[in-house]
């Protein structure tokens, strides 16, 4: 969580810090602050709520200066308010930091501070390690980037930092730790730091990502320098931004997450671009071509994420075995590392995530490495720290996803592990010729379905006109449409703060069903397919109940047209395909439901896009 962004050079740094916290803030939105170098002073302004509360404050404060660093938190140790907000200072005032990430031994750092005279303002345990850098500064009597490195040789937990001091104003120094952190590399001599390429972008292509336990120098005078926290210098590998500008602008549409929901005919066909050729019928995923033959040998594939990744996993367990029939687990990240899973050589795991630096999956990641397992990555962010730490893997394509809520990265994701599983079920013989190319037909004709589903809207927004006051609703689905069903619900809970759960039709019956009355909303997935006639029994049972329903069917249906209360027509495919469009019916319900209850729909209370503490 939280979004770093610091700026040192010829430019004012304020309007760039601002401008990139404001880019940032799907990442944390509890408070915002910066701390600007302007001769002799640093000036630091840190407010409760949004950056736009920050600015509001600051309108008639010294904002000059050609150094500084800001900071949009999403809170772990202490409440949101102004005394914890970033950047922290010093005792006298002359150094101040910002930190993403979490210092586990802050409380054992904060007694011994206390005890040698330091006076603490806030509840935070970034306010240690600003203390720490400085009684080491002073103890020790070196240079600032020595003394954060031998601060950080005493902290455990995780860290993105950034440090700026009067005594270096042409200077700031950077760490970081399994949080992200990239260095811009400016055309006049300047430098951007942020906790990714989107606040960079506008001002310069050339990035340097830094490393774990890598400590970063930008000088004026002397450049980039980077070392390890051994004290090795490391040559820094300068890698070009291929990232657009426009895909940062809500173009026109109200939020983010409209503009990424109508995103996806495009995001979907360039995830499979140049990967797919139904003509000529093959799959190819470069990424991964060489451990293909790997993961038809292997024992078993292990799919590990978080939230909306998690989801996407589900489907492609149902994919991998059914098409290519090896054997899948579908693992919570969070939950994997602490159970003492059972892996080995021949195991194969795959890492799902949107940012690529979810930090449950990647110590999930590290943990399966230790055991010798093949590490593979399927994420959206180029450079990201899965992307590093893989063997291997697959980029997605999607484009930034600013919206916290993910809707496009879902079907980029499902998209590549269907591209996976169809190449494998190919490559073992598990899938007939006729039906291999049937399905890539189908695939490539994705995109033109969403988009004839987005179609659609203006009868979704009139359907959600009638749900926006229910207190609870239920998502069903059989086969891959369960994890269409949770991921429904997901959407509903995150942005509109309705209660919503997703399960197996069949499970209704187990519990569920004692809800149901006649203010239960039941989205159900009804498309045609191996269980349809199953869905429709479980269609009958809700409304025998006096639930009511809305259905997800297949173009034509006439069968759950003549029982539902609601019916969403999707184009038809393959069974197989039908949570890539299946999906998009639920993310534009839960959207305009949220904006009709007044909902903030691009940054709901208490998330943030990227996950990085644990």
């Amino acid at each position: 969580m939280c979004g770093i962004v610091a700026y040192i050079g010829k430019k004012e740094a304020y309007p760039i810090i601002v401008k990139g916290l404001k880019r940032l803030e799907y990442r944390g939105y509890d408070s915002a602050g910066v701390a600007l170098l302007h001769g002799n002073d640093l000036n630091l302004y840190k407010r409760q709520g949004k950056v736009a509360n920050l600015e509001a404050f600051t309108e008639d404060k010294d904002r000059l200066g050609h150094a500084g660093i800001g900071h949009t938190r999403w809170a772990t140790h202490g409440e949101p308010n102004d005394i914890n907000a970033h950047p922290h200072y010093n005792e006298d005032r002359t150094m101040a930091l910002i930190h993403n990430g979490i210092i586990e031994n802050y409380d054992v750092l904060r007694t011994e501070l206390i005890k040698l005279g330091y006076q603490f303002r806030s509840e935070t345990d970034t306010e240690a390690l600003v203390h720490l850098i400085d009684h080491i500064q002073k103890k020790e009597n070196v240079s600032l980037a020595e003394a954060v490195r031998l601060a950080l040789l005493n902290v455990v937990g995780a860290y993105a930092i950034v440090v700026i001091s009067k005594e270096n104003p042409n200077q700031l120094v950077a760490a970081r730790k399994s949080s992200p952190l990239v260095v811009g590399i400016g055309k006049e001599d300047d430098f951007y730091l942020a906790s990714d390429a989107t606040p960079i972008i506008e001002y310069t292509n050339n990035v340097v990502y830094l490393e774990d336990e890598e400590i970063a120098v930008v000088d004026l005078q002397e450049g980039l320098k980077i070392f390890n926290i051994n004290n090795q210098e490391k040559t820094p590998y300068v890698q070009q931004l291929e990232m657009e500008l426009e895909a940062l602008e809500k173009g026109g549409y109200e939020h983010f997450m409209l503009k990424e929901i109508h995103e996806q005919p495009r995001s979907i066909n360039d995830c499979f671009r140049g990967r797919l050729n139904a003509q000529e019928g093959w799959v190819s995923l470069g990424g991964v071509k060489e451990y293909e033959q790997k993961m038809i040998n292997a024992q078993r594939i292990v799919m590990i994420a978080c939230g909306t990744s998690w989801h996407a996993c589900l489907v492609g367990e149902y994919l991998f075995e059914d098409l290519a029939r090896i054997v899948v687990e579908v693992e919570y990240a969070s939950e994997f590392r602490y159970r003492n899973p059972i892996i080995g050589e021949n195991d194969i795991v795959i890492a799902v995530s949107q940012s690529g630096e979810t930090a449950d999956t990647l110590a999930a990641l590290e943990l399966a490495k230790s055991k010798g397992a093949t590490i593979l990555g399927i994420c959206n962010v180029v450079g990201s720290s899965i992307s590093r730490i893989t063997d291997a893997g697959s980029y997605t394509h999607a484009g930034p996803e600013i919206g916290v809520a993910s809707t496009k990265a879902f079907t980029a994701q499902v998209t590549v592990l269907t591209l996976m599983a169809l190449s494998l079920a190919h490559k073992k013989g598990t899938i007939s010729e006729s039906k291999y190319h049937t399905m890539l037909s189908e695939l490539e004709a994705i995109p033109a379905k969403v988009s004839k589903v987005l179609e659609s809207n203006a009868l979704i927004e009139k359907i959600a006109e009638e749900y926006k006051n229910c207190s609870n609703a239920l998502y069903l689905g059989r086969g891959s449409s369960f994890p269409v069903a949770l991921e429904g619900a997901l959407k509903l809970k995150e942005i509109s703060y309705i209660h919503a759960e997703g399960y197996p039709a069949a499970e209704m019956k187990h519990g569920p069903i004692a809800l149901i009355d006649e203010e239960m909303p039941v989205f159900v997935i009804a498309t045609k397919g191996t269980s349809y006639e199953k869905v429709v029994s479980n269609i009958q049972e809700v409304k025998a109940r006096k639930g009511k329903i809305i259905a997800i069917v297949t173009e034509g249906d006439v069968q759950v047209k003549a029982m539902a209360d609601h019916i969403i027509e999707i184009p038809d495919t393959d069974e197989h395909l039908v949570p890539l469009l299946a999906t998009i019916p639920l993310q534009l319900l839960s959207y305009h439901i949220a904006v009709m209850r007044g909902c903030n729909v691009d940054q709901p209370r208490n998330l943030a896009k990227s996950v990085t503490v644990e």
